[in-house]
């Protein structure tokens, strides 16, 4: 069709004489109105434009910018996760990537201002100076720790370090010192680099410092594969997090990467000394009460505090999460370091555990060939012979950290051997000196305590029915044991103490919370709430949930009648809630008719709305979570690398394409490609019969079949033709 309209038009404009068959002279841009010149020429004069090409500036960072700084980290990602056990030895290629070191900056910015950046919001001069701070780092002219001299500085530090005074600069040097911009910068880009290639290798054991892993994965896990273990060994190597032999970092970090750039950069923030402030010199000046304190006016830039009930959670860390390893001037990068080192005992633990494997026919559970059956189920008790020769001997082990937990199925003679073997590796690899106190070996009767919750044993007796031999159902009752995972309520008590929320043991009685004293009853109900659904969330696991729950609501509701009482000269905490509700939910400072009613306040806008606290009775408390955790259980992030390396084979896609044929199947982009195949044939017919048509070469035969009703007979068969095939 497009070809006769083009013939067409040809022939319409020749015979017009528009276009003329003979020119003496042609269209010439110098002389547009010469003899000959046709119309068309004139029209393309007057709506010429001269294209002005944007010349790049060489000076100019974004121009290094070839792609998005997130699909740089993807791209690695998928090249760790693709060959995970290959040697990394070229990782200077991305080290010159400015989309990483412009991905890090905005990352820090927003640690450092409390908000992100935009990477059109960067400015040139900032741009600038991140590209000199990469250059410094190709080029060997970075140091870690500098205090004076920087290649960048933070967007809020508005200091000028040429015209400080002598003494300034004395303090500077000699004080300890947040860490410089840059050097959380160069962090960043090192941790953006390694974190995918370890995170490919690290062991399926252990679960702190990694992303998509946390203290509910382990009590998951433990919950799980750790069902039947009578023998614990429960290890403390936290001394390992508070720093290893910058030999021993090194050698552990070559395993896998033999790059000389990064190698040598890591060497150096962990060989740079920290400068820290004398402790013993410094005198401690005495603290003067003030009357009034006036509040505090935070900058623009500056980040805003973490509020009161995020603080007061943070209070509650166990003890295995409140250590976090910090080495030298490597910050961020020092619990991947920490990893790095530890998963050597990880691979040794897995290497134990394999050998140590004997199954047994006659046991219900684990005599599976791999020992992967499905355990640790909640919902069905495990029947476990309780000694005897027919007992399978099997063992387990997770770390969160430095703290290690190994479970044992087997006599106590195998956990003594293993606690041996594992005191001696540790004093050959880390040259750590353990004994038999700092590794006890505990029976799960007398309760072994993990992440603040306690793991025992509950033997259960269930009742069996089954099928005898002559069709008879026989009911008979069975012995059997689940493992329990109970959250630790005198370690609960501990931490409410630590934060002064109560005193006592045996009776804890509440104590008021005087930090929220200044602030309204709407504003102090609102953090308490967010406080309780975030220990609601901490237990979510444990068996007693409801009992834990409904304790610390309890406390806290106290300590706020306490706080109440004391603010509005209440006598009692039977007094607030007689006026307060027992939520706490009416307003306590409009009584005794001292202000309109505080619903007429509230429909005016005037009063803000009182949220009353949550969970006051245990029947509002959540049920424990008992979802079933998959044997195999990896990360979200993890199942979609794999998935897409998957896919993404040729092999897998063969694999597809021979499946399909061998059951007789079209695929969807087939079907589609069908239709469109068939689609551009009818319309090549029809463009050939108009053709014949207007040329009158058409029979009357042809006309009847030029019916629209036929077409559309013809088109529902070519249709229902490329659906079959």
């Amino acid at each position: 069709m497009h070809r006769r309209i083009t013939v067409f038009t040809f022939q319409v404009l020749k015979s017009s004489s528009i276009i003329p068959t003979q020119t003496t002279q042609l269209y010439s841009p110098l002389n547009p109105f010469a003899r000959g010149t046709n119309g068309f020429a004139l029209f393309r004069l007057f709506s010429f434009t001269p294209v002005h090409r944007h010349v790049p500036d060489p000076d100019d960072p974004m121009n290094l910018m070839k792609e998005d700084g997130v699909s740089v980290c993807s791209q690695m990602w998928i090249e760790n996760f693709r060959e995970p056990d290959r040697l990394v030895s070229n990782l200077i290629s991305y080290l010159r990537r400015f989309e990483l070191w412009v991905l890090a900056y905005q990352k820090v910015c927003a640690d450092e201002i409390g908000s992100y950046v935009p990477r059109s919001s960067i400015t040139r001069s900032a741009l600038e100076d991140l590209l000199a701070l990469r250059n410094a780092v190709l080029d060997n002219r970075f140091k870690w720790g500098a205090r004076l001299e920087f290649f960048i500085k933070s967007p809020k530090d508005k200091t000028d370090y040429e015209s400080l005074s002598k003494r300034k600069i004395k303090a500077i040097l000699t004080t300890t010192q947040p860490a410089p911009f840059q050097d959380k910068l160069v962090q960043e880009v090192l941790l953006m680099i390694l974190e995918p290639i370890y995170e490919a290798r690290f062991s399926q054991k252990s679960f702190a410092f990694r992303p998509g892993r946390n203290a509910h994965t382990v009590l998951r896990v433990i919950r799980r594969n750790f069902a039947g273990y009578l023998w614990y060994i429960k290890g403390d190597l936290s001394p390992i997090l508070d720093g290893l032999k910058v030999g021993l970092v090194i050698s552990a970090l070559m395993r896998d990467v033999r790059d000389k750039k990064v190698i040598d950069l890591i060497k150096l923030a962990l060989v740079t000394p920290v400068i820290t402030s004398p402790v013993d010199g410094m005198e401690k000046k005495k603290k003067t009460k003030r009357k009034y304190q006036k509040k505090k006016v935070l900058a623009e830039d500056e980040p805003k505090p973490d509020p009161y009930w995020l603080e007061t959670f943070f209070g509650f860390a166990p003890e295995e999460a409140e250590k976090l390893p910090s080495w030298g001037h490597c910050g961020i990068l020092s619990p991947l370091l920490a990893n790095i080192c530890l998963d050597e005992l990880d691979r040794w633990m897995e290497g134990k555990i394999k050998d140590f494997y004997r199954p047994s026919k006659s046991d219900v559970i684990w005599n599976s060939p791999e020992g992967e059956a499905e355990q640790g189920n909640t919902s069905w008790p495990e029947f476990v012979p309780t000694s005897g020769p027919d007992k399978t001997r099997k063992m387990d082990y997770v770390r969160y950290g430095g703290h290690i937990l190994i479970g044992i199925r087997g006599p106590r003679a195998d956990a003594a051997t293993l606690r041996k073997q594992l005191i001696e590796f540790c004093d050959q690899k880390y040259m750590i000196k353990l004994d038999n106190e700092s590794l006890p070996i505990e029976h799960i009767t007398k309760g072994i305590m993990f992440l603040d919750h306690v793991l025992c044993r509950r033997v259960v007796y269930p009742t069996l029915r089954y099928t005898a031999t002559g069709g008879k159902i026989i009911s008979e009752k069975g012995v059997g044991t689940l493992l329990s995972v109970t959250a630790s309520l005198k370690q609960c008590i501990k931490q409410f103490r630590k934060l002064n929320f109560l005193k006592g043991d045996r009776e804890p009685d509440p104590q008021p919370c005087f930090r929220m004293f200044h602030a309204t009853q709407a504003h102090t109900n609102a953090q308490m709430n967010k406080f309780l659904s975030t220990m609601v969330e901490w237990y979510r696991y444990a068996d007693n949930r409801k009992k834990v729950v409904n304790f610390c609501s309890y406390i806290i509701r106290g300590s706020l009648a306490k706080l109440y009482a004391a603010k509005y000269k209440l006598r009692s905490r039977a007094k607030v809630y007689k006026i307060g509700a027992r939520n706490l939910s009416r307003p306590l400072k409009e009584r005794k008719g001292q202000s309109p009613e505080y619903q007429n306040l509230l429909r005016m806008g005037l009063a803000e709305s009182i949220d009353g606290l949550q969970y006051t009775r245990m029947s509002l408390i959540p049920e424990t979570d008992y979802t079933p955790f998959p044997s195999n259980w990896r990360p979200d992030h993890e199942k979609s690398l794999i998935e897409y390396i998957r896919l993404d084979d040729p092999k897998t896609l063969e694999e597809q394409k021979g499946c399909i044929q061998e059951q007789g199947l079209v695929s969807p982009q087939d079907y589609i490609s069908m239709l469109v195949w068939n689609y551009k044939r009818n319309a090549i017919v029809m463009d050939q019969l108009s053709l014949v048509k207007s040329a009158g070469l058409l029979s009357s035969s042809n006309r009847e079949n030029d019916d629209p009703k036929n077409k559309e007979q013809e088109e529902s068969e070519d249709s229902l033709h490329a659906s079959q095939m």
